[in-house]
């Protein structure tokens, strides 16, 4: 589900209960700033689905510095 960050100020409750259940993703000027998610959920899962998108030769110091330059 994706909301607005004012619909979730507003619901916060709603959209906590809701994260127990499915993703909700917040988003500021139609862009997703946060993804709420249950506390539960394995987070091997995320890691696992990033398998693959950086070369091989690429060093965690490389991914962490281009990391850092986008933010």
């Amino acid at each position: 589900m994706t909301i607005t960050v004012s619909e979730f100020r507003s619901h916060i409750g709603k959209y906590s209960a809701l994260a127990a259940t499915e993703d909700v993703f917040i988003t500021r000027r139609g862009k997703i700033v946060a993804k709420l998610c249950s506390a539960t959920d394995e987070p091997t899962k995320d890691v696992e689905s990033l398998f693959g998108i950086l070369p091989q030769t690429t060093t965690l110091e490389e991914a962490m510095e281009c990391r850092m330059d986008q933010v």
